[in-house]
């Protein structure tokens, strides 16, 4: 008789998913997809708004994500009322963007990510739960250190999780001496912790041998933002794609996105499966022939060829030291992304010590009136992209968001296939295995809210024999 094994909820990851196993005659695995249930249609609720409030609406697009969409937002309404923020604007704008970064990852990487190679945890104790356990101090710091983030996302966006502060031209509220001061004090903390999350990161690795294991390997394009000289980039520049090889395959501005982005829709998921235009979608494989892109920590790092902070850079030195450009491993994911946070609290000191943040100059009315924009930032997930155009009253008439859970979804379901293949052998089915297989999915942090642009819920992991007959079900 057929054996039902469930997973459900499923574990460390936002949203509601399934992954569905196929199995041939020998019980090997012959498919495999991630699959996302929830519908959402955020985009049509915005059609017919003033475009203006767009900023604001965006946000509750997902409570993860929300200074994301409000960036982006933001920067795709400077260009359609054809503004430009002044150079006080866009600093206090990065200053709060760049605490966002800081709030994700570290939610990311402590509560999700990190107990599934944490040394000495119990498959019971991988959690935030189970990590107090076994490192009290590291655990309670990290909550004070979330609570200084939190209060610096709140002082410049006015709210932390829902910020409202960015209007077309620049930002609705200055910045006072005091606030400045606090936010000076707290970002040294943070970038301490920072340094520590670093550590513990590195350590950990090595104890856990994490880049010996081969398991979660794809070649594939990956897309970022970059400034200057390819510098790591998350609120401006330009997008750079590098393929497999590690060498650049195009460079572009933001309005210019429809000539490289191409979205595909499969009937097994509400997602769509972005990909390179140029190239060409080829089906569920890597490769140079492939058109599957990766955006993200990883995704970054590899389009980047530097970062502008001092200690960031000497860690990003230390990482292609270590596994060589361009990085293909996807737990190495894991790396980039506190190499990021360190990044983004060298930033938070940064801005936080220059006084001329605290000037009046805070907002444009002035440009010329364009109908259409793009705003692109890297979100805490990859790239995000916001479009819009409006009708000469300024109401909203198309809306188009491609998050970076959309971007990576094709690479999700190949590389959950292939550790699902390299995993399940004979028709072996055990929790350990299948805890191995969501892996996959937690190295890229999906947000399937912002996927879908609706509320979620957990995972759930099915396997049916080549008969099409249910044999496993996961549950926790």
């Amino acid at each position: 008789m057929p054996r039902v094994v469930t997973i459900a909820p499923g574990t460390r990851v936002e949203g509601e998913t399934r992954i569905t196993i196929v199995l041939d005659e020998k019980g090997n695995v012959r498919d495999a997809f991630w699959q996302i249930e929830t519908f959402g249609g955020f985009e049509a609720w915005c059609v017919g708004r003033p475009v203006e409030e767009l900023p604001r609406i965006v946000t509750r697009i997902c409570g993860v994500c929300p200074w994301a969409h409000h960036m982006a937002s933001a920067k795709a309404c400077d260009e359609l009322f054809g503004r430009e923020p002044p150079e006080t604007a866009v600093k206090l704008r990065r200053l709060g963007y760049y605490a966002h970064i800081l709030d994700s990852h570290t939610l990311h990487f402590y509560l999700m990510a990190l107990p599934d190679f944490y040394p000495g945890l119990s498959p019971a104790e991988r959690s935030i739960v189970g990590l107090l356990r076994k490192a009290p101090d590291l655990v309670k710091r990290l909550l004070k250190v979330r609570s200084l983030i939190r209060m610096i996302e709140d002082v410049i966006g006015g709210k932390a999780t829902h910020p409202v502060t960015a209007v077309p031209g620049g930002v609705s509220k200055r910045l006072k001496e005091e606030e400045r001061k606090k936010i000076a004090e707290a970002s040294r903390e943070i970038l301490s912790f920072a340094r520590k999350t670093l550590e513990v990161f590195l350590d950990v690795a090595e104890k856990s041998k994490l880049f010996e294991d081969s398991t979660y390997y794809l070649r594939t394009y990956y897309m970022g933002l970059v400034g200057e000289s390819n510098s790591l980039e998350f609120y401006d520049g330009s997008v750079r794609i590098v393929g497999p090889s590690g060498s650049e395959y195009a460079k572009f501005r933001g309005i210019e996105y429809l000539d490289y982005v191409e979205e595909r829709v499969e009937t097994w998921t509400y997602v769509k499966f972005p990909y390179l235009k140029p190239v060409g979608w080829r089906g569920f494989v890597d490769g140079e022939n492939s058109g599957i892109y990766r955006v993200g920590p990883l995704g970054r790092l590899n389009v980047a060829d530097r970062i502008a902070t001092d200690e960031a850079q000497r860690a990003f030195k230390d990482m292609i030291a270590e596994l060589k450009k361009p990085f293909h491993n996807s737990l190495a994911y894991h790396w980039a992304r506190v190499i990021e946070m360190l990044h983004a609290a060298e930033m938070l000191v940064e801005l936080s010590s220059d006084e001329s943040i605290t000037r009046e100059d805070v907002v444009s009315l002035e440009g010329e009136y364009r109908a259409e924009g793009v705003g692109i930032v890297e979100a805490p997930r990859g790239t995000l992209i916001h479009h819009y155009k409006a009708d000469d009253e300024g109401i909203a008439t198309m809306v188009n968001v491609i998050t970076p859970t959309c971007m990576n979804n094709a690479a999700i379901n190949l590389d959950v296939k292939n550790a699902a293949k390299r995993l399940i052998k004979g028709g072996k089915i055990d929790r350990e295995l299948l805890r191995r297989v969501e892996i996959a999915i937690r190295c890229y942090d999906p947000c399937i809210t912002c996927a879908v642009h609706a509320v979620g819920y957990p995972i759930v992991i099915e396997i049916f024999d080549h008969e099409g007959r249910l044999v496993g079900v996961l549950r926790k």
